[in-house]
């Protein structure tokens, strides 16, 4: 039997509060946990989020302290569907409290981005018009 499981599988982030992780990544991200489990050696929460599209996941992994956010330029990145999507996003991100960055409109292949903080102050960029499929898709050829 083959395996999907090739390739870049997963990112790592030490988070404080699991829940609350959890539902910063389904709001701004679209992902939900697909595995929850408290690892037997540490005793540290685990969940593992995916969005479904492919065999990705972002482990978040409970800390008592998060010591080293993925800070800008670090950061995770999602694509929207539309500009309108990642400005109604940032619109919410700022009304419940959340340090925003943007967006910003830059020339292909970058677009339009913004940075958010999640709960632990990792970054989270939203963007609209990366041309990262396209790229990909033309080195493959």
């Amino acid at each position: 039997m083959a395996t999907k499981d090739l390739g870049f599988t997963h990112v790592a982030l030490t988070v404080s509060d699991l829940d609350k992780s959890i539902e910063f990544y389904s709001k701004y991200a679209s992902m939900q946990a697909i595995h929850r489990r408290t690892d037997a050696k540490t005793n540290a929460g685990v969940a593992w989020l995916s969005d479904l599209t492919r065999p990705f996941v972002i482990v978040l992994i409970k800390a008592e302290a998060v010591n080293s956010p993925l800070r800008p330029i670090s950061h995770l990145g999602v694509a929207c569907a539309t500009r309108e999507d990642v400005d109604r996003l940032c619109e919410q991100a700022r009304q419940e409290g959340i340090e925003v960055e943007g967006p910003r409109d830059w020339p292909p292949p970058v677009g339009y981005w913004a940075f958010l903080r999640d709960p632990d102050g990792h970054t989270l960029e939203l963007s609209y018009g990366q041309e990262i499929g396209f790229t990909v898709e033309e080195a493959g050829q």
